[in-house]
């Protein structure tokens, strides 16, 4: 076996951070490949360049590309591109404040707009906002100043930012213990048969598209988190249904992967295939109403509407509501009508 030196980079060259802990239910599988289905724009050249740099590390020790990953691992990856923790700058963006004390502010996010900087958005995002507003904002976790949770890209609606290492960790044992309260409103394909029900499933990285997130049963329902997902129909538009989602977890795209487990994909949901015509006629002009909804809402139907939790220091529980935004509620009113030129 040849002897492998890794030959660590300048200590002055800066890279982007990557951190995963593999699940418990992982088989055997090559660094490279496992890491392909993490690291988004990655490709198995540069991944295995990073190995041959010394830059992966499984339980802060560098391996080959061929190392087999196995549960519980902690890997570490160093690419040649600055992490955000050396690039954040702030930014003087407006932002949305609903609510702001000494110790939190909560925020109204708008769609297309990033919670915080990663692989590809490295400004505009929320915390280039919050650091550009604020000095010392505590770090969470994940060293990523005031953030307690966050919502997706393209979501919009409600986000509790702290200000206070006490505020910090009072909210995320909050949201940790699920006493935290987080409703959104979806438009999702399809007529629900129920009006309510629950989505239990684990949810993990889509093993063939690394983009996505999938639900894990049966057996290989040890794979991935669990999640749980309250369901509620607000209202009926005939192809597409308005529901309510309360969130016991906060997983990644847990809303869009629980929907479309259950065989309702949220509505303009690129991601998971919800900008298709999935339910429905084949006459061409029901195809062009469906257009011109996308064209309307160029992405997913989703909404974070209500946030509650209680206060760090007072103790009162608080509870925040933002209406559903211009381009949602366009899109449901093209859908009643619809639905009553149809009933007439």
């Amino acid at each position: 076996m040849d002897d492998y030196t890794p030959q660590l980079p300048d200590e002055n060259d800066l890279y982007e951070h990557h951190a995963f802990t593999v699940d418990k239910g992982q088989a055997p599988l090559r660094i490279d490949k496992y890491l392909m289905n993490f690291v988004e724009n990655a490709t198995r050249n540069k991944i295995q360049a990073a190995a041959k740099e010394g830059c992966i590390f499984v339980n802060d020790e560098a391996v080959k590309s061929n190392y087999k990953v196995k549960p519980f691992d902690k890997i570490r990856v160093l690419f040649s591109h600055p992490p955000f923790v050396n690039l954040l700058v702030g930014e003087d963006i407006d932002i949305d404040v609903v609510y702001e004390d000494d110790n939190l502010l909560v925020v109204n996010k708008p769609s297309g707009m990033v919670v915080h900087p990663g692989h590809g958005n490295y400004s505009g995002t929320l915390i280039n906002a919050l650091i550009h507003r604020f000095d010392n904002l505590p770090n969470n976790s994940s060293e990523r100043p005031g953030l307690v949770h966050r919502i997706d890209k393209d979501t919009s609606g409600l986000l509790v930012v702290a200000k206070t290492e006490q505020a910090m960790a009072h909210l995320s044992a909050q949201f940790a213990n699920k006493t935290s309260e987080r409703e959104y409103v979806a438009l999702v394909w399809g007529n629900m048969t129920e009006d309510e029900g629950t989505v239990e499933g684990n949810i993990g990285r889509h093993p063939k598209n690394r983009l996505q997130n999938t639900v894990f049963l049966n057996d290989e329902a040890d794979r991935g988190k669990p999640a749980v997902t309250h369901y509620k129909v607000i209202e009926r538009l005939g192809y597409v249904t308005l529901v309510s989602c309360k969130l016991e977890t906060g997983r990644t795209h847990q809303i869009r992967v629980h929907m479309k487990h259950i065989g309702h994909t949220l509505f303009s949901d690129e991601r998971y295939g919800g900008e298709k015509v999935l339910k429905g006629t084949t006459f061409t002009k029901y195809k062009q109403f469906v257009d011109n909804c996308f064209k309307i809402l160029p992405r997913q139907a989703l909404h974070a509407k209500t946030l509650g939790f209680e206060h760090p220091t007072t103790g009162e529980f608080m509870r925040f509501e933002t209406p559903i935004p211009d381009d949602i509620q366009q899109c449901i009113e093209k859908w009643r009508g619809y639905t009553k030129n149809q009933e007439l």
